[in-house]
């Protein structure tokens, strides 16, 4: 009888393993390329909301979450398609975080996402455009679109004094969309723009580009460009020439490989960058600390938030697939419901499994607003001696 029950007791354990699956998530980031130095932190938090929900261990009744990632190196539309049509295709993922650069986006978007019926989640694709995506309610973001961002860095512009400006951005759907918002903005402010022009990625000489805006003139240089492409080398040239020794950035700038390249060769220069406040962000960033990245990194807070509400979701609708839990995503962002902070995914999981509704702030105060997006607040930056300082939040 003893050999028989413990017979029992091993096929149930084999049986209840059996029942256990893996999720696959995909996290698809510019991993190489323009803004490779950003990316490693908002890989490193949306990793952190999978350890936390695994960890936690009643995720879908037991399942594990893995992580594939693909890398959509930014200005390559492409590689990021190709990378998005193996990871559903070959590694049969359920959810993208991702991507980053807001081009490869709406590449994935149009061409894999939606034809899968796919959901993905942005932690940092900004581009207004993306707003009015024809998506299938499959897309969101965590990111709040550039329409906001380009009429706050026209506020700083104005509120400093500054008259004149001339724009050079990255010839990409977030830089075009950005760029656009700021002119409109400064504009009808009374400021004047002098050149708004584009710039390639990848050249080795940016000579031409400088001295248009040299002829151009203005107070500030604003560049809308990646900290770790052109964006730096024109302002080099810039610095170079005399043409300009103070500038404006918007958020793809925005990392310690600015300071790292220029130090205080452009203090009093000054940009935006998403951000936000409050205890979410504080727990965050230590439960960042623990884990070795820099929570303070620009949307790292954002990547946790887009894999927890993935995640989340599909607690919420009983399912992993996309087409189960898409319309979740809202639910689990917004109230009515207990709050959850970064650090309470567990709990946010047995309220869910137990028909419960939460309201998820996580660590940057989510609120999704219609189509699915981040209303979103900023950090105003500035460098002083050398160093990116944090001056307020809008």
């Amino acid at each position: 009888m003893k050999k028989l029950l413990l017979a029992t007791a091993a096929l149930s354990a084999v049986a209840g393993a059996a029942r256990a699956e893996d999720v696959p998530l995909g996290f698809l980031l510019s991993y190489t390329g323009d803004i490779q130095s950003l990316v490693p932190p908002i890989s490193d938090g949306a990793q952190l909301a999978v350890d936390e929900v695994n960890a936690a261990g009643t995720f879908l009744g037991g399942d594990t979450v893995t992580v594939v990632q693909g890398d959509t190196r930014c200005s390559d539309a492409a590689v990021a398609t190709a990378a998005a049509e193996r990871l559903i295709t070959a590694d049969g993922i359920k959810g993208i975080v991702g991507s980053d650069c807001s081009g490869m986006t709406t590449a994935i978007l149009s061409n894999v996402a939606v034809p899968n019926g796919m959901v993905m989640i942005s932690p940092a694709s900004t581009t207004p455009a993306l707003s009015s995506a024809d998506d299938n309610g499959l897309f969101f973001r965590t990111a709040p679109s550039d329409a906001r961002q380009g009429e706050l860095l026209s506020e700083i512009l104005t509120e400093r004094g500054i008259t004149s400006i001339a724009i050079t951005y990255t010839n990409s759907d977030y830089g075009q969309g950005f760029a656009d918002a700021l002119q409109s903005a400064f504009e009808a402010a009374g400021g004047s723009v002098t050149l708004s022009a584009a710039h390639e990625e990848d050249r080795g000489d940016y000579s031409s580009e400088v001295g248009a805006l040299a002829a151009a003139g203005g107070d500030v240089l604003v560049v809308l460009g990646y900290v770790d492409g052109a964006g730096s080398r024109i302002i080099q040239g810039a610095l170079d020439t005399g043409a300009f020794d103070t500038f404006a950035f918007g958020d793809g700038m925005v990392g310690t490989t600015l300071t790292d390249n220029f130090g205080d060769a452009i203090d009093g220069s000054f940009g935006t960058a998403p951000g936000g406040e409050g205890e979410g962000v504080s727990i965050f960033q230590g439960l960042a600390s623990e884990a070795g990245f820099d929570g303070a990194s620009v949307y790292a807070g954002e990547g946790y938030d887009a894999a927890a509400l993935i995640l989340l979701a599909m607690q919420a609708a009983g399912s992993a697939e996309p087409g189960d839990y898409a319309s979740r995503i809202m639910d689990v962002a917004n109230a009515p419901g207990e709050v959850i902070l970064p650090g309470q995914l567990g709990q946010a999981l047995e309220i869910l499994a137990s028909g419960g509704d939460i309201d998820y702030a996580g660590a940057t105060g989510v609120e999704l607003i219609e189509p699915g997006e981040a209303s979103g607040s900023y950090r105003i930056l500035e460098v002083q001696d050398g160093v990116l300082e944090t001056l307020e939040l809008r």
